[in-house]
């Protein structure tokens, strides 16, 4: 606890003496407890592809930061940090859309040197290391799926065998690892079970599409019937679901939203309902609260009762399972709720002054900025979803006209 309040009054005397800094805490004060103006704002097509244009370019600063072809983090007390494996694997695929649908063909050069970075730092198993690169973590499991995201992606665009194989090499070592109910708690993160590997099985599902080989097919299909299982309750909650032992009973959005995407893509990939329904059924849920609520809380209960700020990353997740959600269901209030989400965090992003670089177009962990979830930074994830979900939206409404 002491730790904890000596680490909060270095972020806010930190920012407070930073004059540009200052400003962004003084509008989340201002957002949040006096106007709750973030809310109540709505942005067209063109704004979201500006917003959408700035998100990238911060990606991009992110890379040009860093000692490697990797992305950071910026943090306002510390400034930027090394290089995360997992998140810069799953980077590339938004770097690769954006580029696709905006011509923008040297950008996919910098996502290629990214792939070929990763490639550099694979470890002999076949895994990813967790945490930042020099942080020198064991490798472990769900970052080794996010990493396989990207080589499948630049594999598919270059053809360049040294992707594929090793992909093929992590996905070996994925299925070797598996325990026999179908989890993963060896190379886990904490060594826990964990459902959010559901994140996990869409990778290997993504390979075994490539190569055929069954047996990424037969792992991803026990994890995700584990799941649905054994983890899943009536009302859509997942147990084991947090990235924490001590919060577990209390998940941030980010897990849950990791949990019901893998769901749905593999569910979808695989045309087994099973998985579809139960991804539905959680993000129906998130769905009501939102609507109701016209916001969300970071972490939900058993009985999905909210508690601490809201969590930027997992609201853009969530708008991005709601446009998947409305394109399979054409049900309008997924298009809706999603929209609405996307205007919200076009708003925090939007911050209408002269920002540093380092934070100029990013989306911040938490709204407000001190919120518990990496508090007082911009963490390189948070900004990804909220493109995916813009570009999403906007290639959504567009095929609508």
């Amino acid at each position: 606890m002491i730790k904890s309040l000596k680490r909060y009054l270095n972020y806010f005397s930190v920012t407070l003496l930073a004059r540009k800094e200052r400003v962004i805490l003084v509008r989340d004060f201002f957002s949040y407890y006096l106007k709750k103006s973030f809310l109540k704002h709505s942005y067209s097509s063109h704004q979201k592809q500006k917003a959408l244009e700035r998100s990238i370019s911060w990606l991009l600063h992110s890379q040009e930061n860093s000692m490697d072809k990797g992305f950071g983090t910026y943090k306002i007390a510390e400034g930027w940090t090394g290089s995360y494996p997992e998140t810069s694997g799953y980077i590339i695929p938004t770097l690769v859309s954006y580029a696709k649908s905006n011509a923008q063909n040297e950008m996919i050069k910098k996502a290629i040197d990214c792939a070929d970075w990763l490639l550099s730092i694979q470890r002999p198993s076949g895994g990813w290391q967790s945490m930042y690169v020099k942080d020198n973590k064991p490798e472990v499991v769900f970052n080794t799926g996010q990493v396989i995201r990207g080589l499948v992606e630049i594999y598919s665009y270059t053809e360049e065998k040294k992707y594929l194989q090793s992909a093929i090499k992590a996905c070996d070592w994925l299925c070797s690892i598996q325990e026999q109910d179908g989890s993963w708690k060896k190379f886990a993160f904490m060594n826990e079970k964990r459902v959010y590997d559901s994140y996990v099985d869409h990778p290997l599902l993504l390979v075994h599409k490539i190569t055929g080989n069954e047996t990424y097919r037969k792992t991803a299909l026990r994890n995700l019937e584990w799941i649905i299982n054994e983890k899943q309750l009536s009302n859509g909650w997942f147990q084991d679901c947090d990235n924490t032992i001590k919060h577990n009973d209390r998940p941030i959005t980010h897990t849950i939203a990791y949990t019901i995407d893998g769901l749905l893509e593999c569910g979808m990939y695989l045309k087994d309902d099973r998985f579809v329904v139960a991804a539905k059924k959680a993000a129906d849920v998130l769905l009501d609260i939102f609507d109701r609520e016209n916001s969300l809380n970071g972490r939900y209960d058993w009985n999905w009762k909210g508690s601490e700020y809201l969590i930027c990353t997992g609201c853009a997740q969530l708008a991005i399972i709601w446009l998947k959600l409305y394109r399979l269901y054409k049900n309008e209030a997924y298009l809706y709720a999603a929209t609405k989400m996307n205007n919200m965090l076009v708003y925090i992003q939007q911050r209408n002054f002269n920002e540093r670089a380092d934070t100029r177009g990013a989306m911040p962990g938490s709204f407000p900025i001190w919120g518990k979830y990496e508090p007082f930074a911009f963490p390189n994830w948070a900004t990804k979803y909220f493109a995916d979900s813009l570009m999403l939206e906007l290639e959504t409404t567009h095929s609508n006209n």
